[in-house]
């Protein structure tokens, strides 16, 4: 058996995991409400566990931050709770934010392509371009945050569906895609 092929059982774990992403990612595509609010809730239980665990680290383990840590926990518990209890809420919060954070990348995209000299003109225009497209994304995403939503979900399903559809290509062929780097080897 050659270092790059793959045993039968890892390609049929490969094939089934490629099948459960891809049917994950129709479900991103067809449902993109429900996938943001379970992004909320995830996020929000990960803040509770993060937010326990330095709580209880920063009472019991003696060290200078210590009571920072149990800061910074009791805020991540009430922040985390607040995201359970009003998941749309957070949501839409958060992709206002998104969007208010790609109109400024946006505008340093454009900046940077108008007052760099040093780069190449296709560069610079390149820059330009990317910066406005964030701008009209990044407003569109402001002006209905539904709208983001749904941007944020798309994007998430095709991402999904193309990494599905990459797993299920190393089981059936039984070798490394070349841009999957290997672990542990």
């Amino acid at each position: 058996m050659s270092d790059s092929d793959s045993p039968g059982w890892k390609r049929a774990v490969e094939i089934g995991l490629g099948v459960l992403v891809i049917i994950l990612s129709v479900l991103v595509l067809v449902h993109p409400g429900i996938t943001i609010v379970s992004i909320m809730y995830i996020a929000g239980i990960i803040l509770i566990v993060v937010g326990i665990e330095k709580t209880i680290g920063g009472i019991f383990v003696a060290n200078k931050s210590r009571w920072g840590a149990v800061g910074l926990g009791v805020l991540a518990i009430i922040f985390g709770s607040i995201v359970v209890a009003a998941p749309v809420s957070t949501a839409v919060f958060v992709i206002f934010m998104l969007g208010f954070g790609l109109l400024f990348l946006g505008i340093s995209h454009v900046v940077y392509g108008i007052g760099s000299s040093q780069s190449p003109g296709w560069a610079r225009g390149f820059s330009i371009g990317a910066g406005a497209l964030a701008i009209a994304i990044s407003f569109l995403v402001m002006a209905s945050p539904f709208a983001g939503a749904v941007f944020v979900s798309v994007f998430l399903g095709i991402a999904l569906l193309i990494i599905g559809i990459e797993i299920i290509a190393v089981g059936v062929t039984g070798r490394r895609m070349p841009m999957m780097p290997s672990m542990g080897r």
